[in-house]
């Protein structure tokens, strides 16, 4: 508790007048800005090693609007860019060349690793069992603060606006501790970096995990949040909504639940629905014939 509330602290200090203006002012909307919020799913994981530097980058040659990624906390309470709150077996090289199996991936644990020690695992050079395209390359999984960096710093050589970030919390209850910090330290983290690089306008925080997304809503309230949907969790979105507590920026359900009453009766809700993951044009036409604001995708050259 100590450490969150120095954490809370932290934040509160750094928000001087500049940043409180920041973070009181309503953050644009992408809805605004653009017809079709085109997210390139971990980058663009179809083409390019996922949740990854070059994966960022090359999803922003393609023309993405939104970079969704996911994040997790390492011991020494980094935010790192990674799918999985541990070393997957698809993905990983160990530091001394061999491989991971799917029984020992878990003991790989990033919560009881410091950032350095991250570095020493490849996730760029093993063949991806589902993504044959994907280019293979020497690279290891990067901090969300290298990620903020490298993103501008391409944006500026290119004198091409910044993209949002669409930022996953990996968090369940049964990882308290073992996987992750509770929501509250990880959200606190995860704001510090936010706050620090000045991306308050620019961030979405996403989850499946709802106690992620209320604790953004009760004390960040202007942060854009989106309430991921898994696809086998039918339940009507109403009774989501009620279970969440409070109306999200973004309904981002499986792309199989989505139908024409869900998204018309969502936007007289104000809330914008973005599905994922839509790696087809035909897919990704008949989902904008139902009228999403956006797609999520793994191969951003596919549905641009």
């Amino acid at each position: 508790m100590k450490y969150i509330t120095g954490l809370i602290l932290l934040t509160a200090m750094a928000c001087s007048s500049s940043e409180n203006e920041k973070l009181t002012a309503a953050p644009e909307s992408a809805a605004t800005t653009m017809t079709l919020d085109l997210q390139g799913h971990r980058g663009c994981r179809g083409i390019m090693p996922e949740n990854t530097i070059p994966a960022m980058l090359k999803a922003l040659q393609l023309g993405v609007s939104t970079l969704e990624m996911d994040v997790v906390i390492t011991a020494d309470t980094v935010c790192l860019i990674s799918h999985e709150p541990f070393f997957s077996h698809e993905i990983t090289t160990l530091p001394d060349g061999g491989l991971v199996t799917e029984e020992n991936e878990r003991e790989l644990n990033i919560y009881h690793m410091s950032f350095a020690e991250t570095q020493t695992y490849d996730v760029g050079l093993k063949p991806h069992p589902r993504f044959a395209e994907q280019q293979k390359m020497a690279v290891t999984k990067p901090s969300l603060e290298q990620v903020f960096v490298a993103v501008n710093n391409w944006c500026d050589s290119a004198k091409q606006a910044l993209p949002y970030f669409n930022i996953e919390t990996k968090t369940t209850p049964a990882g308290d501790g073992v996987f992750h910090p509770e929501p509250e330290e990880f959200v606190e983290i995860l704001m510090r970096i936010i706050v620090k690089h000045n991306m308050q306008d620019k961030v979405i925080i996403q989850s499946f995990d709802f106690r992620t997304l209320q604790y953004v809503h009760e004390h960040y309230p202007l942060i854009q949040t989106a309430a991921l949907i898994e696809d086998f969790d039918r339940l009507p979105y109403q009774h989501q909504l009620e279970k969440l507590g409070f109306m999200p920026t973004i309904y981002s359900p499986a792309w199989q639940l989505v139908n024409d009453t869900m998204v018309r009766q969502l936007h007289d809700k104000h809330i914008r629905v973005i599905p994922w993951t839509v790696n087809d044009s035909a897919t990704a036409s008949s989902m904008r014939a139902l009228g999403v604001d956006g797609i999520i995708t793994d191969y951003p050259d596919r549905i641009r």
